[in-house]
């Protein structure tokens, strides 16, 4: 899957980019027809330690899933908003196999 990946007031390293990549590699294992993806990792301004931000965007047909988590790495924040997706997908397909 085609992957953008942006990164808002850092710069992220090269294995941090590829862990995400890894990651939602993986959720292709649940649904093939993803198109492509949009990744966002931004440190926002939050009090605390869950202080940065994924934003995930997977592109399927007729449809676009959305996840965003905070938390205190951006591996962190990567991982649940992948499992996010992947319940997303798994509903996705669900109701595509019940109409």
């Amino acid at each position: 899957m085609k992957v953008q990946m942006q990164s808002v007031h850092f710069d992220a390293d090269q294995k941090l980019l590829d862990f995400i990549q890894k990651r939602l590699d993986k959720l292709e294992t649940f649904y093939d027809r993803v198109t492509e993806g949009e990744v966002i990792m931004r440190l926002n301004n939050k009090d605390g330690i869950n202080n940065k931000t994924v934003e995930i965007k997977l592109h399927v047909p007729g449809t676009t899933l959305f996840s965003q988590e905070d938390a205190g790495t951006f591996e962190a924040a990567a991982d649940a908003a992948a499992e996010n997706l992947k319940r997303q997908i798994t509903k996705y397909k669900e109701k595509l196999v019940s109409h």
